[in-house]
């Protein structure tokens, strides 16, 4: 793809997704002055609904032939000169190979970039080829292979399903009986759906967790500030994993070391390897990794904004987001310029009663104004919507991104709980502890 150096005054912008991630972008999409209609997808929650203009046509996760002649159609008369795609599943589908055109960019990576996260088998392949640093591990398509190869390492391990699942497919396993539970579990009962075909089974790495998120435009690589999130339903890290229930930035942990050695050691070869590969990769690129007393090592990585991450970033990021994405998508951001503020975000996810499990969908909710009365509080939805009366309603188990900005963390937590206190609906959750693994305990 050709560069396209000059940004118009006015983009045209449809953003692909319906979360809380999405929500998180189009609030600063809307405060770009280059901004001209913003569209987004039929379903989108209550929050994001407000801020822009429905697209009439379909957008499913897999395009057929008809909904693609369609949606391209709709995207040419409208004049949409980019393409914000947020999850994970449509672009492992391609949906950014479907809609890129003449004039029109496209942020996020084709099918080929994507299968970085879509096959986990492949992740590790492509890692080993560019002597990223990562967990010893290996895939397997035959059910009774991976119980094989469990009982013959006889310790801790981690099975992850292999496909996407939505933040869940990894169970963390603490002794060898764990771990053939949780392979009769993906590959037996497929308790991931089409997931779990493949498994990986790692080696269970030990140390802190940390979320590092790079623009990438092919060549250049421009290295947000780094996260750390909680993926485990209870608090002190207990309990099944979930799709995130909270998140903060920026991290103690990024040390300016430690970011070079990222940098260098895993970053730069990711992108050199898809390179060999033939994969010109423009999008996000998401390394979880686990700092290990040996040297940070890669634990997975994603091709699109983490969702709560993307919730904090977006709250401290200053700039004009429309041109971010647009020159990552271009191929010129080495031209980019932005910045984030200094002070602490942190994310809480208010959550409906069973999730990750099943959680009823239709109840009320109220709050959310007096919540963001609080100075420094934005409330993201995620899984809202509207019920026939107009009423805001639950619609997902995660429901709403609390998230606060203050001076540091422990000040950004109280004041992101504080909120979480102020907004009311029957069966309601969360983790009061986000940011724990690095405060120190208060007496």
């Amino acid at each position: 793809m050709m560069k396209q150096r000059s940004i118009p005054e006015s983009v045209n912008v449809l953003l692909v997704g319906t979360g809380g991630r999405e929500h998180a972008l189009a609030r600063r999409l809307v405060e770009s002055p280059r901004l001209g209609t913003l569209w987004v997808q039929a379903g989108a929650n209550a929050g994001l609904a407000e801020l822009g203009r429905t697209c009439p046509e379909a957008i499913p996760d897999q395009l057929g032939s008809n909904e693609r002649f369609r949606l391209r159609k709709f995207l040419d008369e409208q004049q949409v000169r980019l393409v914000v795609v947020g999850p994970e599943v449509p672009l492992a589908n391609g949906i950014a190979d479907e809609l890129a055109a003449e004039g029109r960019l496209v942020f996020g990576p084709g099918a080929a970039g994507a299968r970085l996260e879509a096959d986990k088998g492949y992740a590790k392949d492509l890692m080993r080829s560019a002597a990223v640093p990562t967990a010893e591990g290996r895939s397997f398509t035959d059910h009774e292979q991976a119980r094989t190869y469990i009982e013959r390492r006889g310790d801790r391990c981690v099975v992850k399903a292999a496909g996407l699942a939505a933040g869940k497919g990894v169970v963390v396993c603490d002794d060898a009986e764990q771990g053939l539970a949780a392979v009769d579990l993906i590959m037996g009962d497929r308790g991931f759906g089409a997931a779990g075909e493949t498994v990986v089974v790692e080696e269970r790495l030990e140390g802190q967790e940390m979320s590092v998120l790079a623009l990438v435009d092919g060549r250049t690589i421009s290295v947000l500030d780094p996260c750390q999130d909680h993926k485990q339903v209870g608090e002190g890290d207990v309990g099944p994993n979930t799709g995130g229930m909270g998140a903060y930035c920026p991290t103690p942990l990024a040390t300016a070391p430690l970011m070079q050695q990222v940098h260098r050691d895993i970053l730069v070869p990711t992108v050199d390897a898809l390179r060999r590969d033939g994969v010109e990769f423009r999008g996000v690129l998401y390394a979880g990794l686990m700092l290990t007393p040996s040297g940070p090592k890669v634990l997975e990585f994603n091709v699109r904004f983490g969702d709560p991450e993307c919730q904090p970033l977006m709250t401290r990021l200053r700039g004009d987001l429309v041109e971010l994405l647009w020159r990552t998508a271009a191929g010129t951001l080495d031209e980019a310029v932005f910045e984030f503020d200094e002070r602490t975000a942190c994310t809480v996810v208010l959550c409906s009663e069973g999730y990750p499990g099943a959680y009823p969908k239709g109840v009320p909710i109220e709050g959310i104004e007096r919540a963001e009365r609080l100075d420094g509080v934005t409330i993201f939805h995620a899984g809202t919507t509207r019920d026939e009366q107009g009423r805001l309603v639950t619609s997902g188990g995660r429901v709403l991104g609390v998230t606060a900005l203050a001076d540091d963390l422990r000040a950004a937590r109280d004041l992101a709980n504080q909120a979480c206190d102020l907004i009311e609906f029957e069966g309601a959750f969360h983790r009061r502890d986000i940011g724990s693994r690095v405060l120190v305990p208060t007496s």
